[in-house]
């Protein structure tokens, strides 16, 4: 009957220490070599205490299409960030199939590095992503947080039937590119009841997603939830089917943001909902920006090929920290259509805020403040 029940792992049994100081990396590989061996379900069990662990990679094709990480302790990323700034990912999960991570902490020793990036020095290494799935299949995360991350904190890179819910991101507001989740080239994902407070976008979209479900987020600090940047390529999958819905912004450079540079592309953004949104003094709370040139050092200077159609934003309600609060700054070339306002009431300092549109066509249904410059 031994069948029925999973094989379970501990990675005590491998070696691991709970010290904070031994590497702890071979026993976590040895506990997930067994556990993808085994023909039946199988749980690899982190017990409390603080592991280190420099970079590591679980690997597919596995024997069974059920492992389960049972964190109860804290993974730590090694203190001088220069062991995973060269490498760009601390923990990874490739080719897999079935995996979960539930609860648990990754702790990514971040902060030297932000501070080395945000002293001008420019010797510092790029960092790592603390958590990248990538090319695997459903995929579910659970009760995981992600405590500063050198870089973005989760990646979801190329996946199929993906599910993050009650995930918590913590870094500095000043921690350079810190996303707390990002999803690109991936399908049929779904983010649910998380807290993200960082540094970058709480949650930044790339090219070629398609059907995300986002819901039940508070975001901030943070530059908000952004599709894009698009357009980096002239060969670029677009996006489309995605839902954002039930997300507060608190104190955000942006609130629901796309951003595709200035130059050809074959990119799109379509069929996208935003929608039960508060802002709570959000910078710029609806925003799309087809001229996106952070530091405005570089810059394409050119018309955003990216076609952008069919985004709605419907009961948008709050505050806005500049006086326009809504912004569309779409491309000459391909204007922006098929833009829908409903229900948005954004104020500035008590009064009603202003709205920009550039190059964008659409309509709106109810109450609509700032006034419709579409």
């Amino acid at each position: 009957m031994r069948n029925a029940a999973a094989a379970t792992f501990n990675v005590l049994n491998f070696g691991a220490k709970a010290d904070g100081r031994t590497d702890s990396a071979k026993a976590f590989t040895g506990a997930w070599v067994q556990a993808c061996a085994s023909a039946q379900p199988a749980s690899i069990m982190v017990p409390p205490g603080r592991f280190l662990v420099g970079s590591i990679t679980f690997s597919g094709q596995c024997a069974n299409k059920a492992i389960s990480f049972e964190i109860q302790g804290t993974l730590v990323a090694p203190s001088d960030y220069n062991i995973l700034g060269k490498k760009g990912n601390w923990i990874v999960f490739e080719h897999v199939d079935g995996v979960s991570i539930r609860g648990g902490l990754l702790d990514g020793q971040g902060t030297a590095l932000w501070n080395c990036k945000n002293s001008g020095k420019g010797s510092c290494p790029s960092g790592a992503t603390t958590l990248l799935f990538s090319n695997s299949n459903n995929i579910f995360i659970s009760g995981l947080s992600s405590l500063n991350s050198q870089l973005f904190n989760i990646v979801i890179n190329e996946c199929q039937n993906v599910m993050v819910q009650g995930v918590s991101v913590t870094a500095a507001g000043n921690s350079p590119n810190t996303d707390g989740i990002h999803v690109q080239g991936s399908s049929h994902v779904t983010i649910l009841s998380s807290k993200i407070r960082t540094g970058d976008d709480c949650i930044s979209i790339g090219p070629g997603t398609t059907n995300l479900w986002i819901e039940n987020i508070a975001c901030g600090p943070g530059h908000g939830i952004s599709i894009g940047s698009l357009g980096k390529e002239l060969k670029e999958a677009g996006v489309q089917n995605v839902t954002v819905k039930t997300v507060t912004f608190t104190g955000t450079q942006n609130g629901v943001r796309i951003k595709s540079w200035g130059r050809p592309s074959t990119g799109f953004v379509r069929d996208v909902i935003f929608q039960d949104a508060i802002m709570v003094n959000a910078q710029n709370p609806i925003l799309i920006d087809q001229n996106y040139c952070p530091d405005n050092e570089g810059c394409p200077g050119q018309a955003s090929g990216v076609k952008i159609s069919d985004v709605t934003y419907k009961n948008i309600h709050g505050t806005s920290a500049t006086e326009v609060a809504v912004n569309f700054d779409c491309s000459p070339k391909n204007p922006c259509s098929g833009i829908k306002l409903e229900d948005v009431k954004l104020t500035y300092k008590n009064q009603v805020a202003q709205a920009s549109c550039v190059h964008a066509a659409g309509t709106t249904l109810g109450s609509v403040q700032p006034e419709n410059c579409l």
